[in-house]
């Protein structure tokens, strides 16, 4: 089917961040999304699950408390709202087939708990801990801890319990995950085996929650996009230190010989986004925030004239793995941010 018209999709940026969310007027059909939401029922369907989480299109993922469904980022719905959110926030979180997926596995994890209300039985709340802790604003991670599964960035399941049982469900979900293999001898195999269990215990049985209630759908949000997004770039944003100065003198040369090579400046520019998006991969670290870090470190190495002499190839590997290893100790090192914004 020819894809729907709308009157924003030929505005220039500027004028589409003054667009209200209510007036995109976007929904579901006929993308991707629909796709995907397609593949998720046939994996239930597999599993003899009989909820079809309900989805409908709000400003960002999430299934709300005692509510079985799904709201979908309002940006996956179009490919020139798909522009506008890698421009402004140098990544489209569910824009592959893969990622989508992966996102709506774990969200309908969060909605079979809804649904069946599964956080009451005493064995879930020994297994996950109580649904009712306080949601954090930032949680501070284990990177090796093997009493949680590893699904979503940034080691979600550590942030709380419905996350665990939400990650939990997803990688028992997901087809071909081998999951009694991966994580054999690890503490979070009984996490698995209990999902296993509680999956064929509820088989054929309708779920006890059934309402088809929609929180903050697209049309009732009347922020402009503009807003939208200065909220959500503020979330990520933070203050680096100037802490590169040994590390980036180490990597480039100051030395006067050297002074008609390329600047380090110019050549962190030049890879900038191969970079980031290759350290974001590996770290789970957001690539705005990243790109704030690049953006301090091209600072540094103009002031200290630093310049890039050698091969391109291997001063990407080693700025690489540089800036790996300054994200990895902001993330969980003694200082600076120990906790990660959930």
């Amino acid at each position: 089917m020819p894809r729907r018209k709308y009157p924003w999709e030929k505005l220039s940026d500027e004028q589409l961040l003054k667009q209200r969310l209510s007036s995109l007027r976007v929904t579901v059909e006929g993308t991707l999304v629909e796709d995907c939401l397609g593949a998720l029922y046939e994996e239930l369907e597999q599993r003899d699950i009989l909820l079809r989480p309900h989805a409908w299109i709000s400003s960002e993922w999430f299934s709300p408390a005692n509510v079985p469904g799904i709201a979908i980022p309002f940006y996956l719905t179009h490919p020139r709202l798909m522009k506008l959110e890698k421009k402004m926030m140098l990544d489209v979180e569910g824009g592959t087939w893969s990622e989508c997926m992966a996102i709506l596995r774990h969200e309908a994890g969060h909605a079979m708990q809804h649904a069946y209300q599964f956080q009451r039985r005493r064995r879930w709340q020994q297994l996950f801990g109580p649904s009712s802790k306080h949601y954090p604003r930032y949680y501070r991670p284990n990177p090796a801890s093997r009493s949680y599964v590893q699904h979503l960035r940034l080691w979600y399941a550590q942030s709380h319990p419905d996350e665990d049982f939400a990650e939990t469900f997803a990688v028992w979900l997901r087809p071909r995950s081998n999951w009694r293999t991966r994580y054999a001898g690890w503490p979070a195999l009984k996490k698995l085996e209990y999902v296993d269990e509680l999956m064929h215990e509820i088989a054929g049985k309708r779920p006890l929650v059934m309402t088809r209630e929609r929180i903050d759908p697209l049309h009732e949000l009347s922020q402009t996009l503009g807003e939208h997004y200065q909220k959500k770039q503020a979330f990520y944003a933070f203050t680096p230190p100037k802490t590169y100065d040994r590390d980036l003198s180490r990597l480039f040369s100051a030395d006067p010989r050297h002074h008609r090579a390329q600047p380090a400046s110019a050549f962190i520019r030049r890879h900038r986004a191969h970079i980031r998006q290759l350290v974001a991969r590996w770290t789970g670290e957001n690539q705005l925030t990243l790109d704030a870090v690049l953006d301090d470190m091209i600072s540094r190495c103009r002031e200290l004239d630093l310049r890039a002499v050698g091969s391109d190839r291997k001063l990407v590997a080693d700025f690489t793995v540089l800036l790996t290893a300054k994200t990895m100790h902001a993330l969980f090192g003694p200082s600076r941010r120990k906790w990660i914004a959930l």
